[in-house]
């Protein structure tokens, strides 16, 4: 059905060890072979010489805004933008609307999903959702999140706002360390936060914009690796922006605690600077920090502490991102990017070899939500990557299969590219 020959590449494949110029043998939509002079009558062959050929990757942290927010993203355009930053397989968020937060919303984003994936011409992207951790986004009463698990849901989060009541909190991991799910939380202590629309820094005082400390994230990512510890459950930090943070999921680590943390590229490589340059296009949540917290993310990519890379893809309509710095919404695409930017700014750099990079966008992130992909195992599904890490090339937003076009990587001159993205055998 789905045979497919590719030959001569750079197999990375960290699951497993991989890292070696072979052949790889698809057959019907499943990883077959891998090995040197392969032969396959009848199947399609690609000739990967000079590309690296890796499992697909993995987004666990992207806003697909359906339903509710189709003017800013749909789950089609959504997928075709992460198809074509070479991501085979997305999580997305609960804050849609209405909420992601009962097992037949999660049941409907899946026959969505499904429904886009059998299009002749729509790239074949796998949508995991996750649901709501309480009602409406609300924070007073948790969601059936049994439920939702089973209707599909790979995990729960209120990304975007944090669950306050600590015993609600308490309650959900409870329940992760019973059912194993990761808990996702989105952590900024919102009494300390309430107004801001950057960093508290330099920056902000010079421009006169409240600020968001440290501490408000810090606090949370404190509060909830001991909720953890004290249930058991799984608490999954998302995008990591302090050096706070980062030693507090080090030391939770060092203690045992079911502690995984993610991170996205703005936070790694652009400070609360960049908000006077780009003004709203640099208005995230959390805030780009300072020089200071983005070694310290260095630092944990490099030890481990930071397990996972996500974009943490928010779409907004140009018209929402004119409201100026006080008005506008928070957050930046990210899915077109990601892998140049990971390419560029860590492996080139040094920060972490390719092997590194390249677990921390598939095997570990699939790990996180406990997800089938990830791997190119023999009789695994044949979700793949090809890249080409020499190519140099500037990022034109106008050419995003996105629907919007909010991102300060406009124009960015960047070095390694994915040109071509497989989903069970089949070519995006």
């Amino acid at each position: 059905m789905h045979n497919l020959l590719i030959q001569n590449g750079h197999i990375i494949d960290p699951a497993n060890s991989v890292d070696e110029i072979s052949d790889l043998l698809i057959i019907d939509g499943k990883i077959a072979k891998i090995g040197t002079n392969l032969i396959a009558d009848g199947s399609k062959k690609i000739d990967a010489t000079g590309l690296t050929v890796t499992p697909g990757l993995i987004d666990i942290h992207v806003h697909l805004r359906e339903p509710g927010y189709e003017h800013k993203e749909t789950i089609a355009t959504g997928t075709a933008a992460a198809a074509g930053g070479g991501f085979t397989s997305v999580v997305c968020m609960a804050n849609t609307s209405p909420v992601t937060d009962t097992p037949e919303k999660v049941k409907n984003l899946c026959d969505i999903a499904k429904r886009n994936s059998e299009k002749r011409d729509s790239p074949k992207t796998n949508v995991y959702p996750v649901g709501s951790i309480t009602k409406k986004l609300a924070g007073e009463e948790l969601t059936d999140i049994q439920g939702m698990l089973a209707a599909g849901a790979v995990g729960v989060s209120d990304d975007g706002v944090t669950v306050m009541n600590s015993a609600l909190m308490r309650d959900a991991l409870a329940l992760s360390a019973k059912l194993d799910f990761p808990v996702m939380v989105h952590c900024e202590e919102h009494n300390l936060n309430a107004g801001a629309v950057m960093n508290l820094g330099e920056t902000s005082r010079k421009l006169n914009l409240m600020g968001s400390p440290n501490a408000a994230e810090d606090i949370i990512v404190a509060r909830d690796i001991m909720l953890a510890e004290m249930t058991g459950g799984h608490i999954h930090i998302l995008h990591v922006s302090t050096a706070g943070a980062v030693d507090l999921v080090r030391s939770g680590k060092q203690r045992g605690v079911n502690v995984t943390a993610e991170v996205c590229p703005h936070h790694w490589i652009l400070t609360d600077e960049e908000v006077e340059k780009q003004g709203t296009n640099a208005k995230m949540h959390p805030p780009l920090r300072t020089q200071r917290d983005i070694e310290a993310i260095l630092e944990g990519l490099k030890d481990g502490t930071i397990d996972a890379i996500a974009t943490d893809h928010a779409p907004h309509t140009p018209y929402e991102k004119a409201l100026g710095l006080k008005d506008a919404p928070n957050g930046i695409i990210g899915l077109e990017t990601c892998l140049p930017l990971v390419l560029t700014y860590l492996v080139d750099a040094g920060h972490l070899t390719l092997k590194e990079a390249i677990a921390k966008l598939t095997c570990i992130p699939a790990d996180i939500v406990g997800i089938n992909r990830g791997t190119l195992s023999i009789n695994a599904v044949a979700d793949i990557t090809l890249i080409d890490t020499q190519k140099t090339a500037k990022y034109d937003v106008e050419k995003s299969f996105s629907k919007s076009r909010n991102t300060p990587f406009a124009d960015w001159q960047l070095k390694g590219w994915p040109v071509m993205t497989i989903k069970e055998g089949i070519p995006c």
